[in-house]
Formats: C-alpha cells, structure tokens, sequence
C-alpha cells in the first residue's frame, strides 16, 4: 500500500504539493488527472523517492521510500519524458535494469519485445516520442515492480498501442496484484481503466473517491417550467456545481444522491425534466470551475 499523509513538496517558497493525504491500495489502478501545473509529476517524483518531500510522509508499506534502495526496488516511474542516452538501444538498457531490479524477468522483456513493434537494438534517441514510451514500457513490465508509476503514458501511442498497453497493465495488475499510478490529461483513457482517481488543481487534493463512486454522485439535470420561476427555489438545499439558465429552460450539475435530486425537481412540478450521464471529463470540467479554474475565459 501507499499512504500520502499531509505530503507537501516545496521549490524554494513555492509549494507544488499541500498538504496531500489518500491512500493507493494493493492491485489498484489508481488515476491522477489535474489542471496544468497542478502537481502531477511533482507527486509522482516525490512517491517514487526521486524528490524528497518538504513536509508529511510518503510511505510504501509503511516505509518511507526517499533513500531507501530496498524499496525503490519495488518501485519503477516511467517519466512523462522519456530520456535515454544517445547510444542506448532497449537491449543494452535491459542489460543495465536486469542488475538493478530485483524481480527482472527475461522472459517478460523478450515476448514484449515480440509484442512491440520496435527494434531492440535501435538507438532510441533516434525514435519517436510514441516508439520511446513502448520502450520504456518494456522496460518497466519486465522489472516486474509491485509499484508502477507512469506518466502521461498514453502521449504519443496510436490507438492499437494504447489499447495493447491497458491489457499489459491490466494484466499485471490481475496476475501479480501491481499497484499503479498514472497521470494524465487524458480522462478517456482513463476511464476505462482506472477503478479510483484523485483531482489535483494547485497543489491541492480537489476529489479523490472511487471512480464509480463518482459517477453515481455527480448528476447533469435538465428542466422546464411552462412559468416564470425563481431559481433559488428550484435548486435550494442542492449541492451545485455548475448551472445555467435559459429563459424557462434550466441546466444544471449537482452533486448527491440522484433520487433525491430528482425529488427536489420534480416538486417544483416541471413540464419536463431530464438527466444525463456524465463522464470522468465533464466531471473534472465541474469540479475545476468549483476550484476555481476559470474554464469559460479560457481561449
């Protein structure tokens, strides 16, 4: 298990991360999704004991992971960028892991390699940005860690390979209980892979629950008065996230139980009244506005 308990990570006076706390469990497929310069990667550095964090605790199975090498063996971060030296090939980078890692398996890194469409002894400088992510994906599987961290994985994949990349996962996950982290913009992705998913907006910790969770207490409601009415009235007592209004017509995100919402409308007596799912996305999208993302300026 990870446990994040009141993690803040400082540069200099500014503080990237504050005052953080969630837990990842076991066999978890865990999703971190933010605002642009939210925190993501700096968490992800700070979990994987690349950064060592100004204030509170990242402990992996109950152990602090900064300077511990006999945990940082469980552990391997695939980084949004993928850096490689100008000669290394995945066959010699292999060779490098191999004596790193612990749990290497040469099995595994010779059928992924059969699996990718990638030359092992190519110099992966020389690659494409979306070639280098199925490297360093190789990479990653073959060291077997209990704990996978990846970033922006999916940037660069095309669909084939994207998908080829969530059965490895999912797989691994399966077979060995791997825990993993990944962050990324991309909530499609995302969504039907992941089973919790935590929002970062500033540094801050906006939502974290599982993923179905969320979508069973996030609620999109249209409804129509054939009379003038008074807002404040129709939604009193409801948790909103966003709304608009239209002459007669309102719109509108809350948050609670969907009956109960349902409730509320229908004693206002509407001459019609919807609701619509949502997805991970248009979630997010609410969820910032409430943090204070200024979403409709955004040009």
């Amino acid at each position: 298990m990870i446990e994040i308990k009141n993690l803040s990570k400082a540069f200099e006076k500014n503080f990237a991360l504050k005052k953080l706390n969630f837990q990842v469990g076991d066999g978890s497929v865990f999703a971190l999704v933010g605002s642009n310069g939210s925190g993501k990667s700096t968490l992800l550095r700070t979990i994987s004991g690349v950064y060592q964090p100004t204030a509170g605790d990242v402990l992996i199975d109950g152990k602090p992971i900064f300077e511990n090498p006999q945990l940082k063996d469980q552990v391997y971060f695939v980084a949004d960028v993928p850096f490689f030296y100008n000669g290394t090939t995945l066959d010699n980078a292999s060779n490098l892991l191999s004596k790193i890692y612990s749990g290497w398996s040469e099995e595994t890194y010779l059928r992924l390699c059969s699996i990718f469409p990638i030359d092992r002894r190519g110099k992966l400088i020389n690659m494409s940005k979306g070639m280098q992510r199925q490297a360093s994906l190789i990479l990653a599987l073959s060291a077997k860690p209990k704990y996978l961290l990846l970033d922006e994985i999916f940037d660069g994949l095309d669909p084939v390979i994207r998908r080829l990349v969530k059965q490895l996962i999912i797989n691994d996950v399966s077979d060995r209980g791997m825990s993993v982290i990944i962050a990324s913009h991309n909530m499609r992705e995302l969504e039907d892979i992941c089973d919790h998913i935590a929002f970062l907006h500033r540094g801050n910790l906006v939502v974290e629950d599982d993923v179905d969770e969320i979508k069973t207490q996030v609620h999109k409601f249209h409804a129509a008065f054939d009379r003038d009415f008074d807002q404040n009235e129709i939604i009193g007592g409801l948790e909103i996230l966003n709304i608009k209004r239209s002459g007669n017509l309102i719109s509108f995100t809350a948050k609670g139980n969907k009956e109960d919402i349902e409730k509320i409308i229908k004693a206002q007596e509407p001459i019609f009244m919807e609701s619509l799912p949502l997805t991970l996305e248009e979630i997010f999208m609410c969820e910032m506005e409430v943090a204070g993302y200024d979403i409709e300026n955004i040009k």
